[in-house]
């Protein structure tokens, strides 16, 4: 289960980039969804420590980020939706969804939601 129907649900926007991280923060809590602004993989190390399981991630494709075994151990157990460069590429497990840049906020929030909701049906 990704989260009970009591809580509201979480999701780690994981990006470098501040304005995508705080964009999309911004417009899922808008819609009720707890959303967490994260910058680094040490970031969402501590998270997790913390006892904080996402429903959804939202991961900037970076080496940085698939390099990190947290990361990759994370959207393998977690539905992801990928921000990616079509000038770079870097090597993951699947994920849910992959979006390329350059991609609107509304494209990344839909996606978001349709993942949380299909993980409440289940």
């Amino acid at each position: 289960m990704l989260y009970s129907g009591s809580r509201m649900p979480i999701v780690f926007v994981v990006a470098r980039d501040w304005t995508l991280r705080v964009n999309v923060r911004a417009e899922l809590r808008e819609r009720g969804i707890d959303a967490l602004g994260i910058e680094s993989p040490e970031d969402v190390d501590r998270a997790v420590a913390g006892g904080q399981i996402p429903a959804v991630i939202v991961l900037e494709a970076t080496t940085e980020n698939a390099a990190d075994p947290a990361i990759r151990n994370l959207i393998e157990r977690v539905p992801a939706v990928l921000i990616a460069s079509r000038m770079e590429t870097v090597s993951l497990p699947p994920v849910a969804s992959v979006l390329y840049r350059p991609v609107r906020i509304d494209e990344i929030v839909i996606r978001v939601t349709e993942l949380i909701e299909k993980g409440h049906a289940a």
